[in-house]
């Protein structure tokens, strides 16, 4: 799996993180995995034509000593479909841009 990951979290960097997590993102259902929407105006030709696997997301993974990012655009409703696959340039960008603006704001220097 493609993933950005950023390790050597402190115990309190991953109390920060998973609070703001929380917060903004809410349960997954599973403990430590956060589903962030992709956004809509970053979204390629076929994701945006398959309105029934809508709505999409990256997954993050967050654990004591570290965080991970999926590079991997999952749908919310279907397992398979050719809309589901890696980041395009566009969408790697997106994230690890807001993950790293995530980490700017809670003052998280790794």
């Amino acid at each position: 799996m493609k993933q950005y990951v950023v390790d050597e979290l402190r115990p309190l960097d991953y109390r920060v993180i998973k609070s703001y997590l929380d917060e903004k993102l809410g349960s997954s259902g599973i403990e430590g995995l956060y589903k962030l929407p992709v956004d809509p105006e970053i979204l390629t030709d076929v994701q945006l034509d398959h309105i029934k696997c809508q709505p999409y997301y990256f997954a993050i993974d967050l654990e004591p000593n570290r965080i991970a990012c999926e590079l991997l655009v999952r749908s919310d409703q279907k397992m398979r479909c050719s809309c589901i696959g890696y980041a395009t340039e566009n969408q790697h960008n997106w994230l690890i841009q807001l993950t790293e603006i995530m980490l700017d704001h809670l003052k998280i220097a790794i």
